[in-house]
């Protein structure tokens, strides 16, 4: 598991594949993709590992190439049955358990870790919002985040909550559950919207260029057992979480929903609705700062120039306080930073 080899982005970046077996559920061997930056420094000040969201995959090379700019070795993980880790005959982005991917963020923090001997901040965008802080949580009980190599958490627009009317939520998530044990692979009906996909594809009306077979515009279909899944990843959070490391979560000031494309998605989230992750975003523990971005997209990092700017503005503040505070550590205990809870605003 140690052959590194040329990836899609090209000349500065390389792909390394981490077995899983055979799937659990089903769907004969699985594996996952490590992604690294070839620019990284040799003395890296410390790594980033980033997970993707649903219907996602790593291909976001202006955010790698800002840390790497930082001092930051980058490495990103394609989760199994995403992006450079489906195989034929999967089901994208299929689990009946979130906690199933604990397997490969485990093996690739340890192969950042390995490489760099750096604390890893771990950065997760929108359902990789979700995934990470609960395996944190689980890494911190079993003996604690900061010992696994962990020293902050970065979330874009993590997704706490089910969007939608309170009755969805209610019962709603019962049928789910009860719908999602019993015929786990069965299509969720009604999804389908290309909305935010063209708000950001070079290939629709957005700058951004990536392959449409691993983030079709519309979206992959959802699976009853995946939502199930989320579903009971949403409760855990909101009964309250240890992620045991300081946090920063991005958000878009404001959501705006559309069944089709119009000018104010691009200004927007138009796939989470932002008063959810307000709402929730003390439910990681240890200290958390919270932003909003005014004219942010669902991924503030695939914003419009003016955001996008802000977007790294307000991540460069956080890393210069986090590094700041791990400088002034005594023992060079650099990755807990207390358990003061700070909530921040402001675009």
């Amino acid at each position: 598991m140690t052959t590194w080899a040329p990836d899609v982005l090209g000349d500065d970046y390389e792909q390394l594949t981490i077995p899983l077996g055979l799937d659990p559920d089903g769907e004969g061997q699985v594996r996952a993709t490590l992604v690294r930056s070839r620019r990284a420094p040799a003395t890296p000040r410390g790594a980033v590992l980033y997970v993707h969201g649903f219907t996602d995959y790593f291909f976001q090379r202006h955010l790698a190439e800002h840390f790497v700019d930082r001092g930051y070795a980058f490495h990103a993980l394609d989760l199994r049955k995403c992006g450079r880790s489906l195989d034929e005959g999967q089901s994208p982005h299929f689990v009946s358990d979130l906690e199933l991917y604990d397997e490969e963020l485990n093996r690739a923090l340890a192969v950042v870790r390995e490489e760099t001997g750096a604390p890893v901040l771990v950065a997760a965008h929108s359902t990789g919002g979700l995934i990470v802080p609960l395996w944190l949580d689980r890494l911190e009980h079993a003996g604690g985040s900061a010992a696994a190599g962990v020293a902050g958490l970065i979330l874009n627009s993590p997704w706490f909550d089910l969007q939608g009317p309170p009755l969805v939520r209610s019962v709603g998530t019962v049928a789910l559950g009860v719908l999602g044990k019993v015929a786990p692979k069965r299509d969720l009906p009604g999804m389908g919207l290309d909305t935010y996909g063209s708000s950001i594809s070079a290939q629709a009306r957005g700058d951004w260029s990536y392959d449409l077979s691993w983030k079709p515009l519309a979206g992959f279909p959802i699976k009853l057992g995946w939502i199930r899944a989320v579903r009971r990843g949403h409760a855990r959070l909101h009964r309250g979480l240890d992620v045991g490391v300081p946090s920063l979560i991005l958000r878009s000031k404001v959501t705006r929903f559309s069944k089709q494309y119009i000018p104010e998605v691009d200004a927007a989230d138009a796939v989470l609705d932002v008063r959810q992750i307000a709402r929730w975003a003390g439910c990681l523990g240890n200290r958390t700062t919270v932003v909003p971005v005014e004219g942010a997209r669902h991924d503030v990092f695939l914003s419009t120039d003016e955001p996008l700017a802000r977007a790294f503005h307000e991540l460069d503040a956080w890393l210069d306080d986090h590094e700041a505070r791990a400088a002034a550590t005594v023992g060079g205990d650099a990755a807990t930073g207390g358990d003061h809870a700070e909530m921040a605003t402001g675009a």
